[in-house]
């Protein structure tokens, strides 16, 4: 069953790379957007299954971006999966603590 998935990244490259990942595991509808801002106005009027999303971004980080997210009836179960170059607990934890799944 194909999913509508939101990929949130402020690197291209990452976008172009989940989207081609997820369409080949035929998820059909995988929207793209590189900033938290970019998201929230997205969301307004989109409810995705799946939601990706970088912790580093400009403007709104994606910590503060799970945390509006899981603030909003329509996302607080939604699997939020947090990406990010830290591998460390701290940020793990802090993940966690924000909502993501």
């Amino acid at each position: 069953m194909s999913k509508k998935i939101l990929v949130i990244d402020d690197d291209d490259n990452i976008q172009k790379l989940l989207s081609q990942l997820l369409k080949s595991l035929k998820h059909e509808e995988v929207h793209c957007v590189s900033t938290g801002l970019e998201a929230l106005d997205y969301l307004t009027d989109h409810t995705p299954d799946l939601i990706f999303l970088d912790v580093d971004m400009p403007r709104m980080d994606g910590l503060t971006l799970i945390r509006s997210l899981r603030g909003l009836a329509n996302f607080r179960s939604t699997p939020i999966v947090m990406l990010t170059t830290e591998a460390g607990d701290d940020m793990k934890a802090k993940g966690k603590a924000a909502g993501a799944t």
